[in-house]
Order: structure tokens, then C-alpha cells, then sequence
């Protein structure tokens, strides 16, 4: 099930319903989505506080980077859901000699590390839309003031949702050098989060 193509109303069902996907990725990266959608919008509106060419660039700049991150956590909405069938159907392989057990073994880790990587990439989507908020807050519609603080939250919030997922599943990897580093990354990307 493509999360993305749903009308909201059957997405919400599908955030609602008992089974263990979409799980909380989805809607970090949806969250984080809105968010940068938000500014983007706030970015192009007319009036802007923006004065002479150089400040109205930079705005229109920023604008474009966060309808792109917009459209990349789109995306992460539904590679979170994939990410997590690949942990269930790594757990779900056969474990009746020492072969399938090591079989299973690597699968799990292996799927685990790319259920990490795909909220790790959630929150340096968010961070770098957190980056891009200062200068439309700045330089946009000061009418618009409310929506800028709306998508800073949003993004903030996709930014600490994904970070959940992430220190999660660093619990069960075995690679210590992967989680070090992994754990690193994710605590300085946390640190942007207003």
C-alpha cells in the first residue's frame, strides 16, 4: 500500500488501524513534509520583508530548498513502512538449523540497519528544513509569522519522531563502530530542534 497515493481520510485510517505498519516513521516524515511545505509557502508569498535583490534571493532560495525536502520526506513516508516489512520478514525466516539461524541473523541486521538509515535520513531532512526557517522567518510575509512557527514545529516534531525510531532500533544492531557513529549523527541533528 502506497501511504502517498491514500486520500488523507484512508491514510489517517491506515496511521489508525493495528497492524505494525505505517508505524511512527511515516508520520515523523509526514510531519516533517507539512512542515517545509509550509515554509516554502511562506517563502513565495507576496509583500515579503525581504529588501533588494540579494535578501529576496536568499528567500527565494530558501523557498526552493524546503519545497525539495517537502517532496524527499514525501517520499521517506512510505520507504519508512517498506523499511519495517523488511524487519518483519527478516524475523519471520526460518530458524531450524545453525545455517538458517545465521541466515536470519544477518537478514535482521541487516534489514534493522536500513529501518535506521531511512529515519536517520528523516531527520537530516528536518534539520536542514529547520536551517532554511530562519531566513524565511526573517526575510517572508511578516503576516505570515504564524505559519513560519507552525512549520518550525512540524519540522521539530518529525525531527524528535524520527529520532525515536532511530535510537530504537540502535538498541537491537550489533555493529558497535555503526551504532557509535549512527548515535553521534543523531544526537547533534537532535540538538537543532528548537
Amino acid at each position: 500500500m502506497k501511504l502517498t497515493a491514500l486520500p488523507l481520510t484512508e491514510l489517517l485510517a491506515a496511521f489508525r488501524s493495528a497492524e505494525p505498519t505505517p508505524g511512527g516513521g511515516g508520520p515523523a516524515a509526514l510531519a516533517g513534509a507539512v512542515g517545509a511545505s509550509l515554509l516554502a509557502m511562506v517563502a513565495g508569498l507576496p509583500r515579503p520583508a525581504a529588501a533588494g535583490e540579494e535578501e529576496t534571493g536568499e528567500l527565494l532560495a530558501a523557498g526552493e530548498r524546503c519545497a525539495a525536502l517537502a517532496r524527499r520526506l514525501e517520499e521517506l513516508i512510505d520507504r519508512d513502512s517498506e523499511s519495517y516489512d523488511g524487519v518483519v520478514a527478516a524475523f519471520r525466516l526460518p530458524k531450524g538449523t545453525d545455517e538458517e539461524k545465521a541466515m536470519r541473523t544477518r537478514a535482521i541486521q541487516e534489514a534493522l540497519t536500513a529501518a535506521t538509515e531511512t529515519p536517520l535520513d528523516v531527520m537530516r531532512l528536518c534539520a536542514e528544513g529547520l536551517d532554511a526557517a530562519s531566513g524565511i522567518a526573517r526575510l517572508g510575509n511578516p503576516n505570515a509569522a504564524s505559519d513560519v512557527q507552525v512549520g518550525i514545529g512540524l519540522l521539530a516534531a518529525g525531527l524528535r519522531g524520527a529520532h525515536q525510531n532511530v535510537e530504537i532500533n540502535l538498541g537491537s544492531l550489533k555493529d558497535a563502530e555503526y551504532v557509535t557513529r549512527v548515535r553521534g549523527e543523531a544526537g547533534a541533528l537532535l540538538a537543532k530542534a528548537p
